[in-house]
């Protein structure tokens, strides 16, 4: 086979102007070079690069587009034809932006050239929209190997074919092939795609299909194009999906992996339908599942029902009992997933406190993992039980400080706890996340760990950069003496970051600034890192800092400078040190201004949050200037509206139509955008915007069974969404609409 041209071809594209997941798609030929070549090692290697580079976790980019044809030319030449077959498809399914049937304005009928990839892009396409375009442009391919004598590649085909959205030009073909298919994973390969691209049409073939007669490949593939196409649930898709558990293995070799666990999938989608009767129907599924006296199926069913509570705010109510019953009986032993299934209940699951508390009392990972699931359920029963071993308890030392990112409160103070904490504080040694979970908590008690006071002072030259926070947070009155001494001299020797936050901790407990003041200097003279932190400290300062001010005017970052995020924030956080001390805001306006018009930048959320916050506290400034109509810019965006919002109400509330904004801010918490940031700012707003239409939408919005779709730290979704609601039912009540109307 003479692959000269095709090479030629692939060097003539200037690939390094061209964009993927990893910058400059200057690597692509050498991928496309390796698939071609013998080295099967080296082809499988190449194949894994693009994935990961042109199809990143389902992201396309303009490299996507312009490799198609020649991912298609090596299919065609019966290299690697279904791999690259599954790859076409996924690059067609990530451009999900295209509208329309896909055959755009016919010139991309019939086989596609590689001089062709691109064409037909106008000038301001999507990247999706490209990719998309440049798959159905080979759809010629793809539908002669639906008819292919390899089953493999008739499968990755038919997905393929699917995933281009041409339903004109697809569905012909692939209603011919399901008619003499034979082999069941391109049956239901095939009767996938039919239901995608004509819901309707296919309804009655998927229903027919869940029938004992068919390949159990086949029937679940119907029961999901059942639920995916709308159609009613009723008892024979109940029993249909009883009786092919365990389900997932039934997915293993489908190139539609999104419906990979179809039990999962099922309950999904009908909580998401949000009706009594199909939540009803979910949660009568689960139970059943959750019966199942095969443990392979149970496993299933307690994945299934982890996503029902993460979805469905009645579902912990609703799944407490079979959960329990799970955990707690002699099938439990056999599915230990279902433990880890009953920390989203909380108290509901109290119950269970005595299998948890049992379990935890062994050694290894099974019992950290109970006591982990312990702290969520019985946080009183598991204070002592981890005091017995912290060191070996990682998991439920990491949920009893709250988790990596605070996302639940922290263990409540145990004496016996806090004992044992002093105790590994005189053995513990820098490294890991120990001694970060370890002060957490301690800080997290306050007062209430006063007794580690001495542990603490002698682990300062072990921590010097992690305990002085937590001692000028513990230490009682009458030892402010003896540890102000110690922190002082901490403050005067070592390390410049050592001292700075020996410094700052001083300050925390006595009240004297002198050692910080000599501390941010030198940060900000010598530390461009420790800039932001530096400048915080000065704001802490206030006019007693008024030394400081050239050197924060001196650490400002360029004007016009291309900045990172970190040099926004530390931007930021001088010019609200400036205004704090010098209690003028003149020079902080251009900078939070020059910010909040920085839309160039991408991942600024946390930036421009900051800088609204800071933006709020500078109290009046001409509503003519800058920095109002740079706040008001931000009111397009979801994510920046409560921050916005309550930075105008401080600067210029007359610029704000209350009604107008109350929608904005709701418009912002339904759609599960800083919800609660949402729902504080719309109480700001006072009883004017509480109107009729407002009210209402809080009622559903505190009352309604799916949860938020809050984005974010993994684990936190649940927590924001309770948060929420409770504020919801407080708008309604401060609004005018009395909060019990709320639920």
């Amino acid at each position: 086979m003479d692959l000269a041209p095709f090479f030629a071809e692939l060097d003539a594209r200037p690939w390094a102007d061209y964009e993927h997941a990893y910058g400059s798609a200057a690597d692509v030929p050498d991928c496309l070079r390796a698939l071609a070549g013998d080295d099967e090692e080296a082809a499988d290697e190449a194949l894994g690069d693009l994935y990961a580079s042109i199809l990143h976790q389902g992201s396309v980019y303009e490299a996507s587009a312009q490799a198609v044809p020649f991912l298609a030319r090596l299919a065609a030449l019966g290299i690697r034809t279904a791999d690259l077959l599954a790859l076409l498809g996924g690059i067609a399914e990530g451009g999900t932006e295209f509208d329309g049937e896909g055959d755009g304005d016919g010139r991309n009928d019939g086989a596609a050239t590689t001089a062709e990839a691109g064409e037909g892009e106008g000038p301001g396409e999507s990247d999706e929209a490209a990719c998309r375009r440049a798959v159905v442009g080979q759809l010629p391919l793809l539908l002669a190997s639906v008819g292919s004598d390899d089953a493999e590649v008739r499968q990755c085909a038919v997905w393929a074919a699917a995933m281009t959205g041409a339903a004109g030009r697809v569905l012909p073909v692939l209603r011919e092939r399901a008619a003499v298919e034979k082999v069941p994973l391109v049956r239901a390969e095939l009767l996938s795609a039919l239901a995608q691209l004509d819901p309707a049409g296919t309804a009655s073939a998927a229903t027919e299909a869940i029938g004992p007669d068919h390949p159990a490949e086949l029937r679940i593939t119907a029961l999901l194009a059942c639920v995916d196409t709308g159609l009613p649930w009723g008892r024979s898709h109940h029993g249909a999906m009883l009786s092919l558990l365990p389900a997932e293995g039934l997915m293993t070799g489908r190139v539609d992996q999104y419906r990979a666990e179809p039990l999962l999938h099922v309950t999904d989608a009908l909580l998401l339908r949000d009706t009594d009767e199909d939540r009803d129907a979910a949660f009568t599924l689960l139970d059943a599942a959750l019966s199942s006296a095969s443990p392979e199926a149970c496993e299933e069913a307690v994945r299934a029902a982890e996503s029902a509570c993460r979805l469905s705010r009645g579902a912990p109510q609703r799944l407490a009992a079979p959960l329990l019953a799970l955990a707690t009986g002699p099938r439990g032993a056999d599915v230990p997933s279902v433990r880890q299934a009953l920390k989203p209940l909380g108290a509901l699951a109290a119950p269970a406190a005595d299998t948890l508390a049992r379990l935890a009392e062994g050694e290894g990972d099974a019992a950290d993992g109970a006591l982990e699931v312990l702290v969520a359920v019985a946080p009183e029963r598991a204070a002592p039980l981890l005091a017995r071993n912290p060191a070996q308890r990682p998991r439920a030392l990491d949920a009893a400080c709250g988790g990596h990112f605070a996302a639940a409160p922290a263990l409540p103070y145990d004496s016996v706890l806090l004992a044992a904490l002093r105790q590994w504080l005189t053995t513990l040694r820098p490294g890991g996340n120990s001694p970060f979970r370890v002060a957490a908590l301690l800080e997290s008690w306050g007062a209430d760990a006063a007794d580690a006071v001495p542990e603490l002072c002698a682990a300062l030259p072990r921590f010097p950069r992690l305990v002085p926070k937590v001692l000028a947070a513990v230490c009682p009155p009458g030892q402010r003496g003896p540890v102000g001494e110690l922190l002082r001299t901490a403050a005067r020797s070592g390390p410049a970051e050592d001292r700075f936050e020996a410094a700052r901790a001083l300050y925390a407990l006595t009240g004297d600034g002198t050692l910080l003041l000599a501390a941010v200097a030198a940060r900000l003279a010598d530390d461009r890192n420790g800039i932001r932190e530096a400048a915080a400290a000065a704001a802490e300062l206030g006019p007693a800092a008024a030394g400081l001010v050239p050197a924060l005017r001196a650490a400002f970052n360029a004007p016009g400078a291309h900045r990172s995020i970190p040099e926004m924030q530390a931007d930021i956080e001088i010019a609200a040190a400036l205004h704090r001390i010098t209690g003028d805001p003149a020079e902080a306006v251009p900078v939070l201004t020059g910010v909040l018009s920085d839309t160039e930048m991408t991942w600024t959320r946390w930036a421009f949050v900051q800088a609204t916050r800071v933006a709020a506290g500078l109290g009046t400034v001409p509503a003519d200037g800058p920095l109002v109509p740079a706040l008001e810019a931000l009111l397009t965006d979801p994510a920046q509206v409560p921050g916005a919002v309550l930075a105008l109400l401080a600067l210029a509330p007359g610029r704000l139509d209350a009604g107008r904004t109350a929608g904005l801010l709701l418009d912002a918490a339904e759609s599960g955008t800083a919800p609660v940031e949402a729902l504080e700012a719309l109480i700001s707003l006072g009883p004017e915007a509480g109107t009729e239409d407002v009210r209402g939408r809080l009622v559903r919005l505190a009352g309604q069974d799916l949860r938020l779709e809050v984005s974010g730290v993994h684990g936190t979704a649940v927590l924001v969404d309770e948060r929420a609601r409770v504020r919801a039912r407080a708008a309604v009540g401060a609004l005018g609409g009395g909060a019990a109307s709320a639920g």
